[in-house]
């Protein structure tokens, strides 16, 4: 060789990846260089790992700001990853030339910072709720965001150009294509594989048309790339003249930082050449590779450098997942289909036909009925197609049209899953213990293994009794790292019981996590004292009641005793402070749930008791006036605050006192007049259910709140606290004749000009009941209350009102009339005729 071996990739791709391992064989370089941070360097044998399993990422973060991060992820048909191994294999010196993370980060901050300003509204235009949001985000970490390593996007003509075009894509055109993907799958990933497979290869020459139709010239390159030839660096050789080409027509593309890049690139790779000699080789951007050959000084170089910002790095190994390479996952050199570049790669002959393979396994474990026979035509499907759309091999774009058709029965259903688990794949790397990592992530890695809860990428439910010591101790360290916003598990509700006993988790785990365990480091250097220093922050820095009470909640599931005291003293604090009943009662529950846990925990909350329950006490109290003059949004609220509370003081320590309280509360709710309906009904509700309200008494309350002279909207309001929601009030007017009749009796009355302003309200009640319930109230109406049991009444009968008038009782009530009125009998007489 004259010069350094410039191999030009486009990353992740299982063809540039084997050009790049037959490019090395050929010319045994005397050391290799890798686009990536310099920062690295240190970490490159751990790649010749036994443990190291790609997909992999080298994770860098600044050190006073953990959230500030990048990723640069390999594969294992990533080229880097391939030069990398082969280099370790061979003793052959490699180094990362890219321009060290230490700038990279900085840069990034300051450009975000720029858009930041730009986006930002004059303070006479911004609302102080905007401006809330804004000092909100200033506070927050930024999140992690993949180091793009991907060809830029370019823009004709430099920055003043709009227009962005895809260098992939402008070479696809030249070829006659219109997809990019499907052109560099046939010019380079499918070389190695069309070569292993010669009945089925085709000349791509023919395929497409219109090549060259804009008006804007294109670099005549494809025939290049096409005509490879026996020399493993033919391809690498005729990619470079097709990117300077386009370096050439379009400059840095709008990207200035790629130049500060190159220079770094170049000042390095002089350094190697005067260390190994002329005969290094680079891999890096196929983009990079005009820059990285042409003339230029030393001085230039240091002058697009010199004034960088910086900031203290640290750098380790994580773990990858074939998902978070795709490119919906917002990585910016992604890829659409990652598990199918890394069958291309792995398959050692036949990929066709190993595919269709994997496809048929996968359907099979879903209990679809796929046999050999499938296979064998699916595969002979996507050979047809190839061929009549000129491609060298079957792509995924014909063996999925061959899977539809042949395996899936025209279906796109089990499609999805093939995508999701084959295309995609959950496949998730693995990382040496010698990797370096914060203390917080060995002792997280501990904790893992001592339980065996693996971190997987696929997602999956794990169900926990907690009688069991290791299921406990499971439970207690997702809470903690929930607590510290390390979101690897969700609870979510069980499937098999209800009982404190049990507890569902729905656990994933995802590269990103790695980032939020750096930052949570801050905190302490193990879980456990991590947990507790942030809730005890927590605690201090709570504004709100109900944030203090589910940070107590919170401290008990994940068993943080040391974090107690000090959240039982802001609790007291602010609870001694907090004068809204809204707050109370929105604090209590969390409350009465955390008495609940510590129960089954075994945990000492006699102080929280305490607590509990002067908050319960309090509540009783003021609620019946916070109850009075609400709107609908502010009645509504309070019905919430309503079960809740109720709930609660059921599972306090002083149940039966406390009961006996609440009881006379919800009585005094249901017979006040002043307080909104929705109100009155639910107090009634829970009165009837908890067994203080006898039926005859529940239902003189709904004749009442039902009678002519109450506003439909009320009426409506009182049904809907009453008998609405997931609270059983649908079979509770299948089994009450006297209930129903009067709901039918109400709603048949009321006027035409306010039926359309109570029906949201009734639609919204009797929505929420089964199928079933509303079909037999249906029932039920249509043949009248005589069909539950019992006569058939003009009207209903209950207590204290019946068919017909009482003369007698009427009578009564004169004299209190002309009392009122102040006239005689005479002038009574006269009223009544």
């Amino acid at each position: 060789m004259t010069g350094p071996l410039l191999l030009g990739v486009r990353h992740h791709g299982p063809g540039s990846a084997r050009a790049v391992r037959a490019a090395l064989e050929a010319a045994l370089p005397p050391a290799v260089l890798i686009e990536g941070p310099p920062e690295g360097d240190a970490l490159l044998a751990l790649a010749a790992d036994e443990q190291m399993r790609p997909p992999v990422a080298l994770l860098a973060h600044a050190v006073d700001d953990p959230g500030r991060a990048a990723f640069w992820p390999l594969a294992e048909f990533s080229p880097e990853w391939v030069a990398i191994r082969w280099a370790l294999a061979r003793g052959v010196p490699v180094r990362f030339i890219d321009l060290p993370a230490a700038h990279s980060l900085a840069l990034a901050a300051e450009e975000e910072a720029r858009d930041a300003d730009a986006a930002r509204p004059e303070p006479d235009e911004a609302s102080g709720a905007d401006q809330a949001q804004q000092d909100q985000a200033q506070r927050e970490p930024a999140p992690a965001r993949p180091e793009s390593a991907e060809e830029p996007v370019l823009t004709p003509g430099g920055e003043a150009s709009g227009v962005r075009i895809d260098p992939i894509a402008v070479l696809a055109e030249t070829a006659g294509y219109d997809d990019p993907e499907r052109w560099w799958e046939d010019v380079i990933e499918h070389r190695g594989s069309a070569a292993e497979a010669p009945s089925r290869h085709a000349s791509v020459s023919g395929a497409g048309s219109g090549a060259g139709s804009g008006d804007e010239p294109r670099p005549e390159v494809a025939p290049a790339l096409r005509s490879h030839g026996a020399d493993p660096r033919a391809p690498f050789v005729a990619l470079g003249e097709a990117m300077a080409a386009l370096r050439e027509m379009y400059g840095h593309g709008g990207h200035e930082r790629d130049l500060a890049r190159e220079a770094h690139m170049r000042i390095q790779l002089r350094a190697a050449r005067k260390e190994f000699g002329d005969d290094v080789a680079v891999v890096c951007g196929a983009w990079h590779v005009p820059a990285l050959a042409a003339k230029s000084t030393v001085a230039a170089d240091k002058a697009l450098l010199k004034g960088l910002p910086k900031v203290k790095t640290e750098m380790t190994w994580v773990p990858w997942t074939h998902r978070r390479l795709a490119r919906h996952s917002g990585y910016g050199a992604g890829i659409d289909s990652p598990g199918w570049y890394g069958h291309l790669f792995g398959a050692p002959d036949r990929p066709v036909e190993r595919w269709m393979t994997k496809v048929a396994g996968l359907l099979r474990d879903e209990d679809r009925m796929v046999s050999s026979a499938h296979v064998i035509e699916a595969v002979r499907l996507a050979d047809t197609l190839a061929a009549m759309r000129g491609r060298p091999l079957a792509g995924l774009t014909e063996t999925t049209d061959a899977i539809r058709a042949v395996m899936c029965d025209g279906s796109d259903v089990p499609l999805d899953l093939i995508r999701d688990r084959l295309i995609v794949g959950d496949v998730l790397g693995e990382v040496p213990d010698a990797a370096p990592a914060v203390p917080l992530q060995r002792d997280l890695s501990r904790l893992q293994r001592s339980l065996r809860l693996k971190p997987e990428a696929l997602e999956r439910e794990l169900d926990l009794d907690l009688r069991k010591e290791t299921d406990t101790a499971k439970s207690r360290l997702l809470h903690r790292l929930r607590l510290l916003a390390i979101g690897w598990g969700e609870p979510v509700t069980g499937r098999g019981s209800t009982g404190t006993f049990r507890e569902s988790w729905r656990l994933r785990w995802e590269p990103e996590l790695f980032v939020r365990v750096a930052e949570a480091g801050v905190w302490g250097t193990t879980v456990l004292s991590a947990a507790t220093a942030k809730a005890e922050n927590r605690a201090v820095a709570a504004a709100a009641l109900a944030d203090v009470t589910a940070l107590a909640e919170q401290c008990l599931l994940a068993e943080l005793p040391d974090a107690l005291p000090v959240v039982m003293k802001a609790l007291a604090d602010r609870a001694a402070l907090d004068t809204d009943v809204g707050h109370l009662a929105q604090a209590l529950p969390a409350l009465a749930r955390s008495l609940r846990y510590g129960d089954v925990r075994s945990t000492d909350t006699a102080a929280l008791g305490e607590v509990a329950a002067g908050l319960a006490e309090r509540i009783c109290v003021g609620l019946p006036p916070a109850c009075a003059g609400l709107d609908a949004d502010g009645a509504a609220e309070m019905r919430g605050h309503l079960d809740g509370v109720h709930t609660a003081i059921g599972l306090l320590p002083k149940a039966r006192e406390l009961g006996e309280r609440w009881g006379s509360v919800l009585h005094r709710l249901a017979a006040r007049d002043t307080v909104p309906g929705v109100i009155r009904g639910r107090a009634a509700r829970l009165l009837l259910d908890d067994g203080r309200l006898a039926e005859d008494e529940a239902a003189r309350l709904m004749a009442l709140a039902l009678s002519p002279g109450t506003p439909p909207a009320e009426a409506a309001a009182w049904i809907e606290g009453f008998v609405g929601g997931a609270s059983g009030g649908g079979m509770l007017l299948v089994h009450d004749e006297r209930l129903l009749t009067l709901v039918d009796t109400w709603l048949t009355g009321v006027p035409a000009n306010a039926f359309t302003d109570v029906l949201p309200l009734l639609r919204r009640t009797f929505s929420a009941y089964e199928s079933g319930v509303r079909r037999t109230l249906g029932e039920l109406v249509r043949r009248g209350p005589a069909a539950a049991s019992g006569p058939v009444h003009a009207a209903p009968t209950m207590p204290g009102f019946g068919p017909g008038l009482d003369e007698s009782r009427a009578d009564a009530v004169l004299p209190v009339l002309q009392l009122l009125l102040g006239i005689d009998d005479n002038d009574l007489a006269g009223v009544a005729r």
